[in-house]
Parts: structure tokens; C-alpha cells; sequence
């Protein structure tokens, strides 16, 4: 795959700071989503102060990746798998919350700083990478579904054609425009498709005149308990949710790019992030991990250079500091948001079927059941109701509630165990 910029390579000035912007662009969204939604949980409404604490740390842990860990291009957001445990625990202390987050974090920090997950690396075969890839696109739908067809003041159908509008546009530019412009086009959604939508419906929610145009993030008092022992293995259960994902993206990022040093970039990425959850748990925000999401951005743009998501993490840091920018980025209109996510989603799938293509991934059926069954598990289970996950055993809610594990786990047995001996 060509990439007009390479893993180490250094765009001038100004257009580092294009490209800055749109993976800005791209990882502010999948905070917003993951902060808004503790936000409800917490107050009924967006809370500032959560999101100016999340964005900070998750601009700190993406600068530290970058400069000192895995060194890839790879987007650092809020862990949704953390969610489930956060959600199962409702009624808890906050503090045994944050603690059981500092827990997994110490525990994945000192399995990967001592190596052992060097060991797994095997595991990951271009199939298996593919369905990772895939399924980040798949156990996302009903998120964009929800985004969609939002009731805001705007009727669900309107949003949803309003959505399919957009995109058929989006897509057009892709395929028209050349150069920087292409290569910037989720940055472009968000200008453009936000301003598009309040001009056609005027459901803009003025900003609040108490937010302050600079101020420090919350004031950093630790709260913490000691949790019950089930709700301890339920975050730990989550935490091996965590773990593969954050394995699972790195490994992808760097078969894309064919990066050197994987054993390396793996270790030191996920003790990282191990080291960020500890740090989320002391300020009382859910923790971090590696999205997998940033294939599609790099097969999107052609850009595959590190050193450009610097300004956006920069970026993260400096917005933490400025209320009134945190509640002005939190009022991107839903369907928008949903928009970039189906962009940059549909040339993620396109890079899979790419790296497949470049591997030789498929010589047989079997191969392509290897790929196949786990995708409809991991998007069955993506779309299961509330109420199904709700009924499960809490000790593996957040593994069988989870589409995303439940793929990786699919195809990890079908690749290594049931087909194992009939490849080649």
C-alpha cells in the first residue's frame, strides 16, 4: 500500500498542522461520545469538567505513545470496554470505581513491562488482523446507528437522510478532490457538515455564558475505596478485553506499515497504557487504550508520519484548558459525527481487504470462514439489546457483552485451534 508519507517521515510545517487538525478531528468525536455518556450517568448533562480531565488525559498518554511508545500513527481515545464495567457497577462508590481502574492498570503495566505478551504476537496472522480491522468497523455500527438517528429536536428520519446525504457527498470529494484537501476531508465533515445542519434545522443550543475561556482541568482530588471482590474480576475480565484490543491495534498499525521492532513498540505501548489507566483511576476518568480505528484514517489520507498526530495531541492538551472550547466541540450535531465515523470506518474496511490482498490471506474456504464467522458474532453481539447483556452473569458480562472481544476470541480458536491444521 502507498502512503505519500512514511511512518518517520516529517510533512513541512503547515501541513503537519493540517493533518494535526484532522486526526483532531477524527479523536475528538470518540471522547466526546465516552464523556457525554458518563456525563448522563453523573448529572443528566454534559459534564465540562469530566471532559476537560478526559481530554487531558488522553492527550498525555497519545503524546507519550508517540514520542516513547509503540511510535505509531495510532489514535488514543477513552476505553468503551471500560464502559461496560462502569455501567455494571452503578451504585458503587466512584472510589471503588477508580481504584478497581487503577488495579487493571497496574496489572496490564507489569504484564507487559516484563514481556509476556511478546509471546502472543504469533497470534496475530494477516486473517486475524484482518477481522480486527473489520470488526472495529462492524461492533461500531450500532454506535453510528444511535448517532443517526438521534432524536435532538430533529426527527430520527430526517437525521438519517439528512446523514445519507452527506455522505454521498463526502464520498463524491473523495473520489474528486486531490492532495491536501483529500487528505484533510474528515476535518472538511466537521466544518462543513456542522454548519450545513444548523443553517438547514436552527437546533443550535446556544453555549453557556459561565463557561470560562481558559481554565485548569478539575482540581484532582483522588477518590478511592476499596471494591467489592466481584467488581474487582469484572474490571480485570475487562482489563483482558483492554489488553487485546490494545495488542490488537498496535499489531495491526504495524503490519500495515511493516513496521520493525514490533516486540518492542508492543511492550512499551500497552505499559503505557497500563500506566495511563493508573493515572485515569487518580483522577477519576475512565482510562485510555490504542483505537484500532487509525487504519482507516491512514488509508483515508495517505498519511502514515507519527509526528503528525503531535498537534492534535497537543491539541487535546490545550483544549482540557478552555471550558468554553470543550462545550463548543461538544455541540457537533450527532448525525456529523456519525458521518466521519461511516468515512473513516468504510476505508478502514478497504485497508483490510488490502492488507488481505497484499498477504495472500485467502487460498481457501476455510479462510474465509475464518474471517467470516467471527464477524457475524462480533456484530451479533454488537446489536444484542440492553436487555440480553443485562441478564448476564456480571463476572462475564464484559466479556460476552462485548462484540469486539468476542470476535478476536472467535477467530484467535478458528485460526489456531479448529483450523489450525488444514492451512496451507
Amino acid at each position: 500500500m502507498y502512503f505519500k508519507y512514511g511512518l518517520e517521515d516529517k510533512p513541512s510545517g503547515g501541513k503537519i498542522l493540517i493533518f494535526g487538525l484532522q486526526w483532531l478531528a477524527v479523536t475528538i468525536p470518540l471522547i466526546i461520545i465516552v464523556g457525554n455518556i458518563l456525563g448522563v450517568l453523573s448529572g443528566g448533562e454534559i459534564n465540562i469538567s469530566y471532559l476537560q480531565d478526559l481530554l487531558l488525559m488522553v492527550g498525555l498518554v497519545m503524546l507519550v505513545q508517540l514520542l516513547y511508545g509503540h511510535k505509531l500513527p495510532l489514535v488514543v481515545g477513552p476505553a468503551t470496554v471500560l464502559l461496560i464495567a462502569v455501567l455494571a457497577s452503578q451504585g458503587q462508590a466512584s472510589g471503588a470505581i477508580n481504584t478497581s481502574i487503577i488495579v487493571g492498570g497496574v496489572v496490564l503495566a507489569l504484564v507487559a513491562g516484563s514481556g509476556l505478551l511478546k509471546y502472543l504476537k504469533r497470534l496475530f496472522t494477516p486473517r486475524v488482523i484482518m477481522v480486527i480491522l473489520l470488526l472495529i468497523a462492524f461492533t461500531l455500527s450500532p454506535t453510528i446507528l444511535n448517532l443517526i438517528t438521534i432524536d435532538n429536536g430533529v426527527s430520527p428520519g430526517i437525521n438519517l437522510i439528512f446523514t445519507m446525504f452527506l455522505t454521498l457527498l463526502v464520498f463524491t470529494a473523495h473520489r474528486v478532490l486531490r492532495g491536501l484537501w483529500k487528505s484533510t476531508l474528515p476535518l472538511w465533515i466537521m466544518i462543513l457538515g456542522s454548519l450545513s445542519y444548523y443553517i438547514l434545522f436552527g437546533v443550535f443550543t446556544p453555549l453557556s455564558p459561565n463557561l470560562a475561556a481558559l481554565s485548569l482541568p478539575g482540581s484532582f482530588t483522588i477518590s478511592l475505596a476499596v471494591p467489592e471482590l466481584t467488581m474487582l474480576v469484572s474490571f480485570l475480565i475487562c482489563f483482558l478485553a483492554l489488553a487485546i484490543n490494545d495488542l490488537g491495534s498496535i499489531q495491526a498499525v504495524g503490519s500495515l506499515l511493516k513496521a520493525g521492532e514490533m516486540e518492542t513498540r508492543v511492550k512499551r505501548g500497552i505499559t503505557i497504557t497500563g500506566v495511563g489507566n493508573i493515572l485515569s483511576g487518580l483522577i477519576g476518568v475512565i482510562g485510555p487504550v490504542n483505537y484500532s480505528m487509525s487504519p482507516g484514517v491512514i488509508a483515508a489520507t495517505g498519511n502514515a508520519s507519527r509526528y503528525t498526530l503531535i498537534p492534535a495531541a497537543v491539541g487535546l492538551l490545550l483544549l482540557a484548558c478552555s471550558p468554553l472550547s470543550v462545550g463548543f466541540i461538544s455541540s457537533i450535531p450527532s448525525p456529523v459525527v456519525g458521518t466521519i465515523l461511516i468515512y473513516v470506518m468504510t476505508a478502514q474496511m478497504a485497508a483490510a481487504f488490502l492488507l488481505a490482498l497484499e498477504n495472500q490471506a485467502f487460498q481457501t474456504l476455510d479462510h474465509g470462514l475464518v474471517v467470516g464467522l467471527p464477524i457475524i458474532i462480533g456484530t451479533v453481539v454488537a446489536f444484542l439489546p440492553t436487555g440480553v447483556t443485562g441478564q448476564l452473569p456480571l463476572v462475564i458480562r464484559p466479556l460476552l457483552g462485548n462484540g469486539f472481544v468476542m470476535g478476536v476470541l472467535a477467530v484467535l480458536f478458528l485460526e489456531h485451534v479448529v483450523f489450525l491444521a488444514r492451512d496451507g
